[in-house]
């Protein structure tokens, strides 16, 4: 599986999961460029597997619990496989405190 492949897999699973979504650095000026924008929240090397992303839902423990279970599977039998999984919240979305 190439680089691009495990992201587009990572962040397909990552859209099952209820009350997050992949940080992106998009602005209004540049949404028209043909940019995968939710792959650039993440970040492969053969050590650390790093994704950023924005919680939507309260409380954020458990749901980062149920995006690193979605995301080990795709990473098996990758050149990922035994990298280590950091999942960061860089940001709560409003919604998460209606």
């Amino acid at each position: 599986m190439t680089a691009a492949e495990a992201v587009e897999k990572i962040v397909g699973v990552l859209k099952e999961v209820d009350g997050l979504r992949p940080a992106t650095p998009v602005s209004p000026e540049t949404t028209w460029l043909p940019v995968d924008w939710d792959g650039m929240a993440v970040d492969l090397s053969p050590e650390l597997v790093r994704i950023r992303l924005i919680a939507t839902r309260l409380p954020i423990p458990p749901l980062l619990d149920r995006a690193a279970a979605a995301v080990r599977p795709v990473l098996a039998g990758t050149e990922w496989e035994k990298a280590r999984l950091r999942l960061e919240v860089t940001d709560l979305d409003g919604a998460a405190f209606l």
